[in-house]
């Protein structure tokens, strides 16, 4: 009896030590990309449920990826899909009626009449319809752009709960994902855009920390608290012109043209858009070089000329550290000069790199930093290593 409680012990000892090699060994990749589609599918789920509730039906695609470092990050529709199906029917005081299916609107006129004109002299004519359709028109418009307004809001809050939901009560599905890591459920393309002029456009983000999930899954916070500590923006692009923020575009556009930068290049112009409440985001797609044969590139930056490809991916790979290294320097530089930021407000840098199959470069890097550290830095309140550290870092996958 003894000797099988021994060996008992010992099983339980190998068990124990293989556990343990199970925590520390080295990531497994395969995992995550299993525990992100199951998640993908959670989300999706839930959403689909929120939606149905106001018996709305869509397609959804949700997308997840990992940041080493950073945490994992569900990409959801934007309220473009939101439903603008509208049905009204409005009388007005002489009978003409207005009928909107959301993309059209159909008029019909009915008077009150009828209207004597044989043998009564100064008889009144009857209402001009084409002037009574165009007053109608417009009205038409306006309630469709308010009904529209109110289906957007309506949907974003039902997205942000079901990134609520699925942030406190199905993110540890993901079980690799370290404290300090973090879940996020935005509604913006991992691809960088140049937005057209025009408001409207929405910016969602629900952002929990690891750490506090694991935090309210073993009771240490209850479900109130564990909302508290999500991060969540709701936001939207605004139709202005700052001359501030305009003024830094033209400055990274000037300063990432070949002949200035010594790194990677802009391909057409630094755009921005800004969001209210939140700041604003700028939006770059820089390039290495110019393929002037097959197999044969120029890097104007560095003066490389007629490289094969293997020496072209080895010199982007080398300059990419650089690459960050200078778009930092030059948010602190020249990021100082805007005024019209609040100090909780964020300047943002969004950037499309270059194309490098293969490399181990993130396709897009996301950098972002509070107003009021570019304001204290400017002040000489703090110095450029402190007010570098406070450079938020967003990494997309690697090529």
């Amino acid at each position: 009896m003894k000797r099988t409680v021994n060996m008992s012990i010992a099983l339980l000892a190998v068990v124990g030590l293989s556990t343990q090699g199970t925590v520390g060994q080295a990531f497994d990749e395969e995992r995550m990309t299993r525990d992100i589609a199951v998640a993908e599918n959670v989300l999706a789920t839930l959403i689909k449920q929120e939606l149905e509730q106001a018996r709305t039906f869509i397609g959804l695609d949700v997308k997840g990826s990992y940041q080493p470092g950073y945490g994992v990050t569900f990409r959801v529709p934007s309220d473009h899909f939101a439903p603008f199906v509208i049905s009204i029917t409005a009388p007005d005081v002489n009978g003409a009626t207005i009928i909107s299916d959301g993309n059209s609107f159909h008029y019909s006129y009915r008077t009150n009449g009828p209207y004597p004109t044989d043998g009564v002299p100064d008889a009144p004519a009857p209402p001009d319809p084409p002037d009574r359709a165009i007053s109608l028109s417009d009205r038409v418009r306006e309630r469709k752009a308010d009904r529209e307004d109110s289906s957007r809001v309506a949907f974003n809050q039902r997205i942000i709960r079901a990134a609520q939901n699925f942030i406190l009560d199905y993110s540890d599905l993901i079980s690799q994902l370290r404290p300090e890591e973090k879940i996020v459920v935005t509604n913006q393309s991992d691809r960088v855009h140049f937005p057209f002029r025009g408001g409207g456009r929405s910016r969602i983000i629900v952002e929990g920390l690891r750490a506090d999930v694991t935090a309210f899954t073993q009771g240490k916070l209850s479900r109130e608290q564990a909302l508290k500590k999500l991060h969540i923006v709701n936001t939207e692009a605004l139709d202005v012109r700052e001359p501030d923020l305009e003024m830094l575009s033209s400055i990274f556009s000037r300063l990432y043209r070949p002949d200035l930068s010594k790194t990677y290049f802009t391909e057409g112009n630094v755009y921005y858009e800004r969001l209210r409440d939140f700041g604003a985001v700028y939006y770059m797609r820089v390039v290495s070089s110019n393929e002037t044969a097959p197999n044969r590139y120029f890097m104007p930056t560095v003066g490389l000329d007629n490289l094969d490809q293997a020496a072209r991916d080895k010199k982007v790979t080398e300059l990419y550290p650089v690459f960050e290294q200078d778009v930092k320097e030059n948010m602190l530089e020249y990021g100082r000069t805007v005024r019209s930021l609040k100090d909780d407000e964020n300047l943002v840098f969004n950037i499309s790199l270059t194309r490098c199959t293969g490399c181990g470069i993130p396709g897009t890097l996301e950098l972002s930093l509070k107003a009021s550290v570019l304001r204290d830095f400017g002040a000489g309140k703090i110095d450029k290593n402190t007010a570098m550290s406070r450079i938020q870092v967003k990494k997309g996958q690697s090529q």
